[in-house]
């Protein structure tokens, strides 16, 4: 007899849409129907940029929990796991696995997943900066995925979580539907006041400190010094945008830049782009990167985490310390002088993601994982009823056992 598909619940507390969500809606839409049941919550905020993009199947449950003593919203996400009977919760991002995680133990869900996606730089001081809580809550947690080698090695080594819970599954995107010959939508770059000659470099990622676009603005001065007429043009946005729209009027560059938000079809900048730039100073694994070298745009990036895995050296573009817009404008430079090279480096780019990259492998991955956990949880859960039931005695064989409506056994939350 076939089983029902297992209510799978993705959770997020983000407030705007990133990589992070992008692979959450890449999840959403590949999973296998007839082995999942799929489910979002995540706050209204993001809910309003998500809804969009989300398949038509897919409830969504607006849940803005993101402080301890949001009471009422961490009750409506128990309520949910419950009413739902979820046999698999996955959250993204640890600030939103340190609420999920605990509410989901605590209501007794089969299969409990976190992906970190980032190395978290943003935290220092003597407590942030030693992972406490993150270990303990990762007591609840039976899994993490790690979407980089490099990010595997900051849960292990930095973060100090238990190497046999860490499954390493890289970030992905539909590569398939880029293709590096797509012609950009005419009057495109005179739109923005570029001339149809003008090399245009294109950085794709949110307005925050996270992504180096000052890094970016800063090395722009030395870029156009060789070549004036470059442009650059910034997708997405972000806290940051006022500021950095009056750092390029301060650095003389203005003419020179344009910030143009959030675009439905990034394949009609990557058109225009002579070549793409990711100056950030922290990454998980970058889906701009990938998403690039699949319309065979060759890269200028950081040397930080996941990138080096995605931006080889040399092969598929260049890569740079983080910080320091000296070397980030020598290595554009470099690849503005030779546009073969250049070609060459989207063409290989291009190959490479389709063969390492591909949404395909992301998704049977990360079923695969869901599926052997939910397996294991259920034996594990029927040894239990057997033991209790040994102990019990044949006086009393069907004496109740707690357990959830999904069948798991209510080990658990114990009561004193």
């Amino acid at each position: 007899m076939k089983r029902k598909p297992i209510p799978l619940l993705y959770f997020t507390n983000a407030l705007t849409r990133g990589g992070a969500e992008e692979h959450i809606l890449t999840l959403l839409r590949g999973l296998d129907r007839g082995s999942w049941r799929p489910l979002l919550a995540c706050p209204p905020e993001l809910a309003a940029h998500m809804e969009p993009d989300l398949p038509p199947d897919v409830p969504m449950f607006p849940v803005r929990l993101r402080k301890p003593t949001d009471v009422r919203a961490a009750l409506r996400l128990a309520r949910i796991l419950r009413q739902e009977q979820v046999g698999v919760l996955h959250s993204h991002l640890f600030f939103s696995s340190l609420y999920a995680s605990p509410i989901g133990w605590l209501c007794r869900v089969p299969v409990i997943v976190e992906t970190p996606h980032i190395r978290e730089q943003w935290r220092k001081g003597w407590l942030k900066s030693r992972f406490f809580v993150d270990r303990a809550v990762g007591r609840m947690v039976d899994y993490y995925i790690a979407i980089s080698e490099a990010n595997a090695r900051y849960l292990v080594e930095t973060k100090g979580l238990p190497k046999h819970k860490i499954v390493v599954i890289r970030s992905a995107s539909d590569v398939k539907r880029f293709d590096p010959a797509r012609p950009a939508p005419a009057g495109l770059k005179t739109s923005l006041g570029f001339a149809e000659s003008d090399p245009v470099l294109v950085v794709v990622g949110r307005l925050e400190p996270q992504k180096g676009h000052r890094v970016l603005l800063d090395a722009m001065p030395a870029v156009s010094r060789e070549f004036p007429r470059v442009r650059l043009v910034c997708l997405s946005e972000g806290s940051l945008r006022p500021a950095l729209e009056q750092h390029a009027i301060a650095l003389g560059i203005a003419e020179l830049v344009r910030f143009v938000g959030r675009q439905p079809d990034v394949r009609d900048w990557f058109a225009i782009a002579d070549l793409c730039v990711l100056p950030s100073f922290y990454e998980g694994l970058p889906l701009a990167a990938i998403e690039a070298l699949a319309a065979g745009r060759p890269i200028v990036a950081t040397a930080v985490d996941g990138t080096p895995e995605v931006v080889l050296h040399g092969r598929t573009g260049l890569t740079v310390p983080p910080g320091d817009p000296e070397r980030l404008a020598q290595a554009i430079c470099e690849l503005l002088r030779n546009p073969d090279a250049a070609k060459a480096f989207g063409q290989v780019g291009r190959q490479w993601v389709v063969e390492h990259f591909s949404q395909e492998t992301l998704l049977e991955a990360t079923q695969r994982l869901y599926l052997q956990a939910w397996e294991r949880s259920r034996r594990h859960a029927a040894e239990l009823r057997r033991l209790q039931l040994t102990e019990r005695g044949p006086e009393n064989p069907r004496e109740d056992i707690p357990r959830t409506e999904t069948g798991r056994v209510a080990t658990c939350a114990k009561k004193d």
